[in-house]
């Protein structure tokens, strides 16, 4: 119940295309119905700017990416999956019976998540003849990139339901989050709400325009929000004397006539007009493509900057990316355990992303490091030096490195790295890697590695354990009928 090998997603549009997206970058085959006539058009932009986004937040080797089908009809597209996706218009009817449909086509241990925003679950399930594996799973855009989801069960969905729902979510570095009891709009959208009332009372009353209340958010709680959310926030507020004395010195200030969250602004066609109009000075011309792709780069930045947080251990959304990494980081360790160690072990395997590339199209030199550090870690990872090695207080170290470079690895471009071990001892391992151009077999690069095995507590270098010695040798002594690789010993400047 952990893992999902075929989705369908109902709907395409800016939701069901992030989720779309989102399972086929897990490695997923998604089966698709949308009856829209540019419904391909539109995923598949969606998807382009996901892979753009991908490239940027993450150098994890990604599983292959999941085949996509359009379908015909619905029931073409929910046959066989184990997840199924309902991301139609918010219109109780109309999903009401597009679930009712999915129900009576799916697999009967299929689970049915619905992309809902505020309707209830027990209303959606109330035709279905198996209402027990009906759930709101409520994502936030753009789904490929936040992770979160609301998961909301109706009276008649059952707790296993709800329950494989969240662990499935985990294998697609989501986190899903279990509302306790179903109402209208759940809970983020309650909070979005109160605040795009009082924002609009806001822009009616002429205070400020709609850059400047964009302004107001993104440069001060919005970033505070991104990271540690609303009560822990004010509990830092609170000082060291915390929440209570946070409550108390500011509760009363709820009894105050600040805002307006209980009078409900008249959208005439004047505040519409209005609000399009300075909409549009905002956006600068931009496009609505444009706009996510820029949005995408400031969230990358983002988790990235919380994957580091923490003292390197991660922080909110960054843990969750880190654990995600971790995970395919281990599922490549994997593989790699039936790879030929009689010659040089291909490693890592990946494309030259956006986020790779410098002003020429070129890869940038600290790239080439990164594929290369890949490289060893996925050798550590094959002979044990794994994530819990590292954690026990033990690991190897580079000292020494030696790259060249022989061509050029450019945008969109397939490569693919491989190791040939030259030496080891009991503190030493001397290796040698070359990265590739995988369509043409031309090798880009290489470089040449000494590592020393280091106990990381005691703060210096210490002989590896024999469980590990005794892989890494066997690939040594397979690898030592090998011709030395040319280039090997080579220092800097010097000529063959």
């Amino acid at each position: 119940m952990t893992g999902i090998n075929k989705a369908a997603c109902i709907g395409g549009g800016v939701i069901g295309g992030g989720w779309i997206a989102r399972f086929l970058l897990a490695g997923i085959d998604v089966d698709v119905f949308d009856p829209h006539p540019e419904a391909s058009r539109i995923v598949g932009e969606v998807i382009a700017n996901a892979e753009k986004a991908y490239a940027m937040l993450t150098g994890a080797p990604l599983p292959p990416r999941g085949r996509l089908t359009f379908c015909t009809t619905l029931a073409e597209a929910v046959a066989g999956a184990d997840w199924i996706q309902e991301s139609v218009p918010e219109r109780l009817d109309l999903k009401r019976g597009v679930l009712t449909e999915i129900d009576a086509a799916a697999r009967p241990d299929a689970l049915i998540g619905s992309s809902t925003s505020g309707l209830l679950p027990t209303d959606l399930q109330r035709d279905m003849k198996h209402p027990e594996r009906l759930f709101v799973a409520h994502p936030y855009n753009p789904v490929y990139l936040l992770p979160l989801v609301e998961i909301v069960g109706g009276e008649k969905t059952s707790a296993a339901t709800i329950q494989a729902a969240m662990e499935r979510l985990l294998p697609l570095g989501m986190k899903g989050v279990h509302i306790a009891k179903e109402i209208e709009a759940f809970v983020g959208d309650r909070l979005l709400e109160a605040l795009w009332r009082e924002a609009l009372w806001l822009i009616h009353d002429d205070i400020c325009t709609v850059e400047t209340l964009d302004d107001v958010i993104r440069y001060s709680f919005g970033l505070r929000w991104a990271q540690m959310g609303l009560f822990q926030t004010y509990r830092i507020a609170g000082g060291e004397a915390g929440m209570r004395h946070f409550l108390a010195q500011f509760g009363p200030c709820l009894a105050w006539p600040w805002t307006k969250l209980t009078d409900v602004v008249d959208l005439d066609d004047a505040l519409i007009e209005k609000i399009g109009r300075q909409s549009d000075e905002q956006a600068a011309g931009l496009s609505i493509r444009e706009l996510e792709r820029i949005r995408d780069e400031n969230l990358v930045g983002i988790l990235q900057a919380l994957k580091g947080g923490h003292d390197g251990k991660g922080w909110g959304a960054g843990k969750l990316l880190k654990d995600f990494e971790q995970s395919l980081w281990a599922q490549s360790g994997t593989a790699t355990a039936s790879f030929d160690p009689s010659k040089p072990l291909k490693l890592v395997e990946t494309k030259v992303g956006p986020a790779w590339v410098d002003y020429n199209g070129h890869m940038t030199e600290h790239r080439y490091l990164q594929v290369f550090g890949d490289t060893s870690d996925a050798l550590l990872r094959l002979i044990g030096v794994d994530l819990a090695y590292v954690e026990a207080g033990q690991s190897y170290y580079t000292v020494e490195t030696h790259i060249r470079h022989l061509g050029e690895a450019k945008l969109g471009q397939a490569i693919h790295s491989t190791c040939q071990i030259l030496d080891v001892d009991e503190k030493r391992l001397h290796v040698f890697h070359t990265l590739y151009d995988t369509v043409t077999g031309e090798a880009l690069a290489t470089a040449e590695h000494m590592l020393l095995h280091v106990d990381s507590k005691a703060g210096k270098a210490t002989p590896a354990p024999a469980v590990i010695l005794d892989k890494v040798k066997a690939i040594a002594r397979a690898h030592a009928e090998l011709a030395a690789p040319e280039g090997a010993g080579r220092h800097v400047g010097q000529r063959r």
